[in-house]
């Protein structure tokens, strides 16, 4: 019997367009999952094993953490009360906008234990939220690396241009940010003499090298009316604007600190420093609170007491759990995968 060549011919031609058309995947053993896997299994052995390795590294990792906190030495005042005059006690807000009064505030500070170099000097602000979306917001990168993208204030209103001759001229740099920058300075004296407060390196070096152009410089800042914060140096670029450039990392909370400096001499126990505070940031407006830190640091950096709390917390609940476990394996042993304890084996009624 013969067979139709023209036939054979469309149906070996339906299949070449099957299988074109065909999504099926291409056979292999990983898309197949066929590959061996290991599927751990917790026996009583290895969740006892694991949750003593836990505190084994924790619960000291811990402590060592809470020792090195609490050998940092830290000096904190509160100054926006502070440094207010009685007879503006009432009214601060017309007091900080005053241009006219002196707002020159010497304090004295005791130093309670040795304080050793290098001495890291903060502001701190609280109630201020730098985390607002319009603020956070209100700044433009491109600005700040390029001269080339001075004009690129699309996200900075109402910082953004100012109107000079009749004739609007971008600000750089723009944005709230910028404008609001801290603007109190100190001076520290001890034993009548001026301590120096290093202002070098104070930024992160991939701010200064990425973020903020060599060849930027600040224009029409702090021109208008309105005046935020501190001004800029309109002769240096802002990559060495470092007081600038750590207040353009905004922080997350609303109470945080900010590098201002480093002492790089000892303070010893006892001491009696004089700080001289130019108390110019208006916090009053808004219920913020300004204060002057001064503090060393350890391996861990700055104090900070919860790390090493959590650590030995986590380490002892895992120490708890691990002899917990250990006391009913050894108590109440059962034979790992036994049958019998499944529920429908315990009990066999139930199932009808």
């Amino acid at each position: 019997m013969s067979t139709d060549p023209s036939t054979s011919s469309a149906a070996s031609a339906e299949e070449q367009s099957n299988k074109r058309k065909s999504k099926k995947p291409k056979y292999s053993r990983f898309t197949q999952q066929e590959l061996p896997a290991w599927q751990p299994i917790l026996t009583p052995r290895w969740v006892i094993a694991i949750f003593t390795l836990i505190a084994i590294i924790f619960i000291p990792v811990g402590l060592a953490a809470f020792s090195a906190s609490q050998r940092v030495v830290e000096v904190e005042f509160e100054y926006d009360s502070t440094c207010i005059p009685d007879s503006y006690k009432d009214n601060a807000t017309a007091y900080i906008k005053d241009d006219a009064t002196n707002k020159t505030c010497t304090q004295k500070l005791s130093i309670k234990s040795k304080m050793q170099a290098p001495i890291f000097v903060y502001y701190q602000l609280d109630n201020f939220y730098q985390n607002h979306r319009r603020y956070v917001k209100s700044r433009s990168d491109e600005q700040l690396r390029t001269p080339d993208k001075e004009n690129d204030v699309s996200s900075c209103s109402p910082e953004d241009y100012v109107i000079i001759n009749n004739k609007s001229q971008p600000i750089v740099p723009c944005g709230l940010i910028a404008w609001s920058l801290f603007n109190d300075t100190y001076k520290i004296q001890n034993n009548d003499k001026d301590l120096v407060i290093n202002k070098t390196n104070i930024a992160w070096a991939s701010d200064r090298n990425t973020k903020f152009g060599s060849d930027v410089y600040p224009k029409n800042f702090q021109i208008s009316g309105l005046i935020g914060g501190a001004k800029l140096d309109p002769n240096l670029p802002l990559s060495e604007q470092e007081d600038l450039i750590v207040w353009m990392r905004t922080a997350a909370l609303p109470k945080f600190r900010k590098l201002y400096g480093r002492i790089e001499t000892d303070l010893e126990a006892d001491d009696e420093i004089v700080v001289l505070i130019e108390n110019n940031y208006n916090t009053y407006e808004f219920g913020g609170k300004k204060s002057l830190v001064l503090s060393t640091a350890t391996w861990i950096g700055g104090r900070n007491n919860f790390l090493g709390i959590a650590y030995v917390v986590i380490g002892s609940i895992s120490l708890l759990l691990a002899l917990g476990f250990l006391l009913l394996y050894l108590l109440k042993p059962r034979p790992l995968g036994d049958p019998s304890y499944l529920s429908w084996n315990k009990n066999p009624g139930g199932l009808r």
